[in-house]
């Protein structure tokens, strides 16, 4: 009986979930979690190489997946990856932006192509991905979008100035997003992680961060990528989540302003 009542809440079955930044560590795991909970998932991203290697990952579970490459930085690429899934299936029920660059510098020496690099990758392409597929789910009047924002939204951290900006910026767009989209039944979310072995973060962990990291963090390590999934699937479930739009849900372990 309870078995049957966790399923009914939150059972992704028959649902298509694309996951754009899933050749990446953070991003892979929550597409792996999307498919096991019973959605078909696809895997977006430049590599096709790492691409098919998360589709075969994600097979070995018994779970449905395939890739389709995109690049974020073009808007006709993500208007391509939306009708190549709609082609080859049907519907789209979940988009996920699980993607981003980051560039350590001190303040007074960032240099403007790295701050726009950042800007245009993290928040702007965030934005022609809600959009292109906003259009598609409100048409449907269904559907679900999870942004990826940081512990750095809302908490300073030094050296990432342009990576905390957008991200900052994320949270708000996925707010004033959300409140647009909820009147067509589309709910917009953020999911905000902590320090994760993810790829950006190794231009910035040396051994003195990586210790005052943990200083500031309550639980003293880094979380595991499998962390983000209980998450994910909460905010992009059809029943779990039904009343819940324009929050932004903070997976750090407790971490606390690190202005180092």
């Amino acid at each position: 009986m309870s078995t049957d009542y966790i399923k009914q809440l939150f059972s992704l079955d028959g649902q298509v979930a694309v996951v754009i930044g899933a050749t990446g560590v953070l991003g892979g795991a929550i597409a792996e979690g999307l498919a096991r909970a019973g959605a078909h998932v696809v895997v977006a991203g430049r590599s096709m190489e790492r691409g098919v290697a998360r589709v075969e990952a994600i097979q070995q579970h018994d779970a449905e997946a395939s890739f389709v490459s995109v690049d974020v930085s073009e808007r006709d690429s993500i208007q391509a990856l939306l009708d190549t899934v709609l082609s080859q299936q049907g519907r789209v029920d979940m988009l996920v932006n699980c993607f981003g660059v980051n560039q350590k510098a001190d303040y007074l020496e960032l240099e403007d192509d790295d701050w726009q690099r950042v800007i245009e990758i993290n928040l702007t392409s965030t934005h022609l991905a809600c959009q292109i597929f906003g259009r598609q789910m409100t048409a449907e009047r269904s559907g679900a979008i999870l942004n990826i924002g940081s512990v750095s939204s809302d908490r300073p951290l030094s050296g990432v100035y342009a990576y905390s900006a957008s991200k900052a910026a994320v949270v708000s767009l996925t707010q004033n997003v959300a409140r647009e989209l909820a009147p067509h039944n589309v709910r917009v979310n953020a999911l905000c992680p902590g320090f994760f072995p993810a790829e950006q973060n190794k231009k910035i962990l040396t051994a003195e961060r990586v210790t005052q990291i943990m200083q500031h963090t309550p639980m003293n390590r880094f979380g595991n990528p499998e962390e983000l999934v209980g998450v994910a699937i909460l905010l992009l479930s059809q029943s779990a989540g039904s009343f819940i739009t324009g929050a932004a849900y903070y997976v750090d372990g407790g971490f606390t302003a690190m202005t180092i």
